[in-house]
């Protein structure tokens, strides 16, 4: 009887566990899914992050006046793009609308009140990039156009080149109905004494009465950026510009170059720059962070400070935003100042301008 009782609890036993290895487990619903070894994205995960140029921004520079109007303006553009963010809008659509308002300020080196070339004129530049498909669009050399971020946009999902420059450009942006503006619209009084006082300066005339305004337009590259990411997980990266003061012979710098000014990447993340934009040209700076998280696997705040180290080696200098694939967010620069600011989905927003 002892024999067949331990029997009979032996089976019963294995029975027990049989039973439990053929159950299905359960899956525990709080952990992220992967597809090809990437997290899936929480969809309530999304930021922005936004620059409004770098250079010499200092408190000594800067009036109560002028400090107010771009915080204001700053804040304007990050609540645009994070209301399209927060009602489960796109990424690119966020960094399109977003640039507009800066475009159309004339505190900014884009659209309105961007810089003048050495005939007096703008020539404008704009780039924007979508991290999931890495499809592209860009304008360079661009005059008229209103907002050149839309006639980027417009490059991108209209046709299948990445750029288009000069009046090949604008016959494309009138054909689609973009809005253009006379002459007048971009040109401010700010932007005329600039290129009269680096004209000078070219000819070896001093100036000798300069304003506080002047001094902070002198100093600064207002180039103008945005990244983001949506609740999708899609990073998308924008940049707009009115180039250098007294440009010559149809110059175009970083902005509208893919990799070197802009770029957006789902696996890594997305990034604006600003500066003197031959040497971000000559280091890739956009791509070579990305390539620095992805093959070197470091922390995006230590690309961007590798990256501007690159820069500055070679004698350039600027600033960079970037946003990776966690919505992390960071910036980098070697000047005294940026303007810059983020808003995220955690409730957690800055505008910054100085160094400190």
């Amino acid at each position: 009887m002892k024999k067949q009782f331990i029997s009979t609890l032996c089976l019963s036993i294995s029975l027990l566990l049989f039973t439990q290895c053929e159950k299905p487990s359960e899956k525990n619903t709080n952990t992220p899914t992967t597809v090809a070894g990437t997290p899936q994205h929480s969809p309530e995960n999304f930021a922005i992050v936004i620059h409004g140029g770098a250079g010499t921004i200092t408190k000594s520079n800067m009036t109560d006046e002028r400090r107010k109007a771009y915080q204001e303006k700053l804040q304007e553009a990050l609540d645009t793009g994070y209301a399209i963010l927060a009602r489960g809008g796109n990424s690119l659509e966020a960094v399109q609308k977003t640039i507009n308002i800066m475009e159309d300020s004339p505190l900014f080196n884009a659209g309105k009140g961007a810089v003048l070339n050495s005939l007096g004129k703008n020539e404008l530049d704009a780039s924007i990039m979508d991290g999931k498909t890495l499809n592209t669009g860009a304008v360079a050399g661009v005059s008229g156009i209103r907002n050149p971020i839309n006639a980027a946009r417009l490059v991108m999902d209209s046709t299948k080149h990445v750029m288009l420059g000069g009046k090949g450009a604008e016959d494309f942006a009138r054909l689609h109905g973009l809005t253009f503006e006379d002459a007048s619209y971009f040109i401010t009084e700010d932007r005329m004494r600039q290129l009269k006082r680096a004209q000078d300066k070219e000819k070896g005339i001093e100036t000798h009465s300069v304003s506080l305004n002047d001094r902070l337009d002198e100093g600064k590259f207002g180039t103008v950026g945005a990244v983001a990411i949506d609740k999708n997980g899609t990073i998308a990266a924008g940049t707009s510009t009115g180039g250098m003061t007294n440009k010559k012979y149809g110059r175009i710098g970083d902005t509208p170059i893919i990799g070197a000014g802009t770029y957006a990447n789902n696996l890594t993340c997305g990034i604006s720059c600003t500066g003197t934009g031959e040497y971000f040209i000559r280091t890739l700076a956009a791509h070579e962070a990305s390539n620095l998280i992805q093959y070197k696997k470091l922390p995006l705040k230590d690309a961007l400070d590798n990256v501007i180290k690159q820069i500055g080696d070679l004698g350039g200098s600027g600033g960079m935003i970037g946003l990776d694939k966690e919505a992390n967010i960071a910036w980098s620069f070697n000047t005294e100042g940026m303007y810059r600011g983020f808003k995220k989905s955690d409730h957690t927003q800055s505008i910054e301008f100085y160094n400190d």
